[in-house]
């Protein structure tokens, strides 16, 4: 920012759009949209004789009618490659991973966080994969996906952008800023070579003490979130990556985390139908390209205690044929406990997926090439005929899907080039977006007469953060202001809590005027609630969820939030608390904490 005030450009008028009213709108224009990735699939042709021996997926041939002729030739071995999608553990793909493409035609690919620290190496990765997938006998690309979805969750590191995240979409509420977000994000990834982005998460901010999703949602109001979450997907295209709307049927409602145990969701299909259904209907009526299931039961809708990522009468009688999403169903990661403890096993769980009416099942983890799941699977194929068809049914689908897809004006790179990665990551203009969106995002949510904050020449000032980012934000602003360190790992139960001297906080802020703090969980909340009677100037900057600091703060004197801790963010908090921008969010939560 180069120490100028920060201007925030978007257009005023633009907060006077009724969100209802735009979601009618959108409706209406994606009903004439015929979606790139999703066409029927109800084929019955048989093998063309005419049609060359050795077609493939470059062919000339109508996409309907090749996808069908390269199923119906397709081994069972080639059909199931083709319906999983595994990741590596390494910073580069693994000689077993590297086999699966070439000695099974695996179908897809996830780059996990733990591969991308040199996003030079993920570009080289994804072209030595599909070098390989070249190779196989029908040469079907490979779908290479990621959880990008800003904010948070970003796996993919390196120089790509940090961005402010969902929840501060939500709080300036501007369908535009959903749509540049996906956008810029997805130029980003797409220069890697990745072609498919596990984002936007749709899922609503109904359980305040939700530790899985939080800042990851638009919010709590379901139409807000529909329009940001149908904007966001159409930047998404707009870069060239498909989106894919999760978790289905949604993850909002617990507190659990689906990675340790299965959450239960114990509403009625009225409420849900209300409430966590209404975004996802919205973006299929919009041409969603692809839904993700998610390790959720909800008991009182499917009695079976199924999770829905493993239940036929959420995804096939529901999701497929009542609402009529014709786009790819995919897992989430199948290593989860969340579904591995229902199906009693991993290689029962892929069946039960398989069944459920999923297209993609993602395991994290390689499997090895004569693993349970891949030989029991294959065996079943072989001798029940529902399961043969089932398979080929999410095997055309996905064809249908990579046909669309690679054979559109828009797709990644199949081969990046990575001498020029540089000159996408980060993305100049999304850096300037990125920014400009967080100073929009700024919610001014308690003052008493402390912001702008303006100091007088002996006022000593505080700041608390675990952020060294923050600090230097801060020091732009206040220049005398020192530094006080707490963990952002620390909790109040662990070995190390009095090694960063937590306890000590009222000490130390005793010797300050004003103390400026950052609450990022509810154990910076419990720090924070020390301070309470030492009769200081208090300010607080909430960054992730708003939620510890909506509770039992009504003694601190002013609460600025922003909804994530990435520098924009930093940076525009700085800007509010210092008088450079007017701060203009409202919190998205409808519910009250």
């Amino acid at each position: 920012m180069n120490d100028r005030p920060i201007s925030c450009t978007l257009s005023a008028f633009l907060h006077f759009i009724s969100l209802r009213a735009l979601l009618c709108i959108l409706a209406i224009f994606f009903t004439f949209q015929s979606s790139l990735y999703a066409q029927s699939i109800n084929l019955t042709e048989k093998i063309d004789d005419t049609l060359p021996s050795d077609l493939n997926f470059w062919s000339d041939i109508p996409d309907r009618e090749l996808a069908e002729q390269i199923v119906r030739r397709m081994t069972d071995q080639e059909l199931l490659a083709q319906i999983l999608m595994f990741g590596w553990a390494g910073t580069e793909p693994s000689a077993l991973l590297n086999q699966w493409v070439t000695r099974r035609g695996l179908g897809s690919v996830k780059v996990f966080g733990w591969n991308t620290d040199n996003i030079h190496l993920v570009a080289k990765s994804v072209s030595t994969l599909q070098r390989e997938a070249a190779s196989g006998r029908f040469k079907i690309p490979l779908f290479v996906a990621t959880d990008q979805e800003g904010g948070w969750i970003r796996h993919v590191k390196g120089t790509t952008s940090e961005t402010p995240g969902n929840m501060a979409i939500g709080a300036s509420g501007l369908p535009l800023d959903a749509y540049y977000s996906g956008y810029y994000i997805n130029k980003e990834i797409r220069a890697l070579g990745i072609n498919l982005n596990f984002a936007p998460v749709v899922d609503l901010y109904t359980n305040l003490n939700s530790s899985v999703i939080g800042p990851r949602s638009f919010g709590s109001e379901p139409e807000s979130a529909s329009v940001l979450a149908m904007a966001f997907s159409r930047g998404c295209e707009a870069a060239g990556v498909i989106p894919t709307a999760k978790h289905f049927p949604g993850h909002g409602d617990t507190s659990l985390d689906s990675h340790g145990k299965l959450p239960s969701i114990d509403i009625d299909f009225e409420t849900w139908e209300q409430r966590e259904l209404v975004p996802f209907k919205h973006l299929i009526d919009s041409k969603v390209p692809a839904i993700m299931s998610g390790h959720l039961a909800y008991p009182q809708i499917d009695k079976s205690g199924a999770p829905a990522s493993l239940s036929k009468y959420f995804l096939t009688d529901i999701l497929r044929q009542r609402l009529g999403f014709e786009g790819l169903i995919i897992t989430d990661d199948m290593m989860m406990n969340g579904a591995t403890q229902f199906a009693g096993s991993l290689t029962k769980a892929f069946t039960m997926a398989i069944e459920a009416g999923n297209d993609i099942i993602i395991s994290s983890s390689t499997a090895g090439l004569n693993d349970s799941l891949w030989t029991k699977n294959l065996e079943l194929m072989q001798s029940d005929e529902s399961f043969n068809e089932r398979v080929k049914d999410a095997a055309r689908r996905v064809i249908i899907a990579k046909l669309s897809y690679f054979k559109g004006d828009n797709a990644a790179p199949l081969y990046p080039d990575e001498s020029k990665i540089d000159e996408h990551i980060p993305d100049k203009d999304g850096q300037k977006f990125f920014l400009e969106q967080a100073c929009r995002s700024i919610t001014l949510y308690k003052n008493e007469g402390t912001v702008p904050l303006k100091l007088k020449s002996s006022e000593k000032v505080l700041i608390v953060a675990p952020y060294v980012s923050l600090y230097k934000q801060g020091r732009k602003r206040y220049p005398k202001a020192a530094t006080y360190y707490i963990s952002s790992e620390l909790k109040s139960d662990s070995s190390n809590y009095n090694e960063w001297n937590a306890p000590n906080i009222v000490n130390v802020a005793s010797a300050y005027d004003t103390i400026i703090f950052c609450v990022y969980d509810r154990h910076s909340a419990s720090i924070l609630q020390r301070l309470k009677g030492l009769g200081k100037k208090v300010v607080v900057l909430s960054i992730m969820s708003p939620v510890p600091v909506l509770e039992r703060f009504d003694w601190v004197n002013s609460i600025l939030c922003g909804y994530s801790y990435s520098d924009y963010t930093f940076n525009a908090l700085f800007a509010a608390l210092n008088g450079e921008i007017n701060p203009k969010g409202l919190v998205p939560l409808s519910t009250n904490p």
